[in-house]
């Protein structure tokens, strides 16, 4: 019986090698570039916020919708859902568009396709708020930009339930 040939050969692994050692470099690259660029948008001190709205809230237990939700409500804010698609979440009302909410919150979580979050900035001026937070697949050029233009705050790459719980608090101060 004959032995098989190995259907690599060593240029091979070694080209592999050099690419996922440049791909691994250019992945630690963007992520370096993430952090300075949270440190540059929204300064944020959640111990001034008392409520939030989170647009994309959800009944599903596995989505972040919910998470960041029941984090924010745990976590003592008060939180409103924002959600055409339900009535309440867990007892708590929820509400179908901004301008629907009992009241102005003092911070905006979109956790939506990006399309869905250049609505809510829109809506977000008009009711008067200042402070937006896109959770990681929320944002978009055209919501950033829109947001920056009209002079609201805002947070974008990174994720609200991290910052709460590992990120600064207050300008200088990491916990």
């Amino acid at each position: 019986m004959k032995a098989q040939k190995d259907p690599f050969s060593s240029q091979d692994l070694r080209a592999f090698a050099h690419n996922y050692y440049i791909y691994s470099i250019m992945i630690l690259w963007e992520a370096s570039q993430s952090i300075v660029e949270v440190g540059e948008m929204l300064e944020l001190d959640m111990t001034e916020i008392d409520s939030a709205a989170v647009v994309g809230a959800s009944r599903d237990h596995s989505k972040y919708g919910y998470k960041v939700l029941m984090d924010l409500k745990n976590g003592g804010y008060e939180a409103f859902a924002v959600n055409p698609a339900c009535d309440d979440i867990e007892g708590m009302p929820c509400y179908p568009d901004l301008y629907s909410l009992p009241k102005k919150p003092d911070l905006l979580i979109t956790v939506v396709p990006p399309k869905v979050t250049e609505k809510a900035v829109i809506e977000a001026k008009e009711i008067g708020i200042d402070k937006i937070w896109m959770q990681p697949g929320s944002e978009s050029d055209e919501a950033i930009s829109y947001a920056e233009e009209n002079g609201i705050g805002v947070m974008h790459h990174a994720c609200i339930m991290i910052f709460r719980h590992e990120g600064v608090l207050e300008e200088g101060h990491r916990p």
